[in-house]
């Protein structure tokens, strides 16, 4: 066979071999969608294992695949992958800034990476377009820790307000809320008494303490030297004022409402001090002053669920009894555990042959004075609990 022969017999098998090689060979596009379809499988199937290695090829081939790399994203994130997952959702982000449960996630996963400016940044940026309540939570949780490691408490009490309004009931934000206010408050009352130890509001703010904790003489004194330093202090008249009001001293009950009177001159929407005026007049039979105070009262804040109440003790006296009901039924939904509200209601309920209504008005009346009987008890124990404490400590050798 001569050598031309040869050559051209080489050069054949070789054109045959690379044109079968380019027929079974699979395009770049023909992998993609491979991957995308296998990728979307496991998904469904909610098998991440094997959807993370076919996301991992498909974002190699199609980097500016923006599914593609945020579901990566979360999936390596819940797989405790933030480092490898902080990548692929920056990029999802970058393409579609309205992608907002992905940036969240992503200041997640860069304030357990340990970024916590970045972190706080996109999780500021995503909390308010949140709408999947837990994920929210979970969110504004890890942005309050963001703010409390920077000692910003008062964005943190902020921003565990809005979560407690989403969920009041949660013990665990209910722990935070307590935790910040009650460290900000500690805050608050040092930075006070460095700043002015001698002041108006410094003695204000012991009163408060020492009523907190019962010790009403001291209490009443320190309420009066701020009413002595500073005169138009309303707060100041109105927390004494209710102090005296409920003193078990009748001549002390009798120095209430000249305080009222005196909040109530410094500020005339003074609300408050209007019911509390209210249930003086109430208390000594005075019903035109009583509602005539409850009146105004209601007029500058008609979701005032106690201004509501005693408003309709009132009306019941007169037997103006559809008013009274409309105004327990409004105090209620102001504030359901007001059992006072609840037993009032149900003994209007019972007169107009409403024994159902009644009976129900009636078990939450015993449901919520049970539940405030064992919180008062759980108070009066801590406070004979530290009270012994600090008898105890007294007995100390110094």
């Amino acid at each position: 066979m001569s050598f031309r022969v040869v050559l051209l017999t080489l050069l054949l098998l070789l054109i045959t071999t690379f044109s079968a090689f380019a027929q079974t060979a699979p395009s770049k596009q023909d992998q993609i969608n491979q991957h995308q379809q296998l990728a979307q499988q496991y998904l469904r199937e909610q098998r991440p294992d094997l959807a993370i290695p076919e996301l991992q090829a498909l974002v190699t081939l199609d980097p500016d695949n923006t599914n593609a790399q945020g579901n990566l994203g979360v999936l390596l994130f819940f797989r405790s992958d933030y480092a490898g997952a902080i990548p692929h959702l920056s990029v999802a982000v970058k393409a579609q800034p309205e992608l907002w449960k992905i940036q969240g996630l992503l200041g997640l996963a860069e304030g357990k990476s340990g970024d916590a400016d970045a972190s706080r940044h996109d999780m500021e940026t995503a909390f308010p377009h949140l709408t999947e309540e837990k994920f929210k939570v979970d969110v504004g949780r890890a942005l309050i820790d963001n703010y409390v490691a920077t000692g910003e408490l008062e964005k943190a009490a902020t921003l565990a307000s809005t979560l407690l309004a989403l969920q009041p009931t949660d013990t665990a934000l209910l722990y935070v809320a307590y935790r910040l206010y009650s460290d900000l408050s500690v805050k608050t009352m040092l930075t006070l008494a460095l700043a002015a130890p001698d002041s108006a509001q410094m003695h204000e703010v012991m009163a408060r303490e020492l009523a907190r904790h019962e010790d009403d003489v001291p209490a009443v004194a320190n309420y009066r030297e701020a009413i002595k330093l500073d005169p138009k202090l309303y707060t100041a008249h109105f927390d004494l004022g209710t102090l005296l009001y409920n003193s078990t001293e009748e001549n002390l009950r009798a120095e209430a409402e000249p305080e009222f009177k005196a909040a109530l001159a410094i500020n005339p929407n003074d609300e408050k001090s209007l019911v509390m005026l209210g249930m003086i007049a109430e208390r000594r039979g005075d019903e035109k002053t009583a509602y005539d105070n409850f009146s105004r009262a209601l007029a500058l804040q008609p979701d005032d669920g106690n201004a509501n109440l005693e408003m309709a003790k009132v009306l019941v006296t007169m037997h103006q009894n559809d008013k009274a009901q409309q105004l327990l039924e409004r105090a209620i939904q102001i504030d359901p555990s007001n059992e006072v509200a609840h037993y009032r209601l149900a003994t209007l309920y019972r007169l107009q042959g409403k024994h159902e209504e009644a009976a129900k008005e009636i078990a939450d009346y015993k449901k919520y004075k049970g539940m405030k009987d064992k919180l008062e008890k759980i108070f009066h124990d801590m406070r004979v609990q530290s009270g012994q404490q600090n008898s105890g400590d007294a007995d100390l050798p110094k």
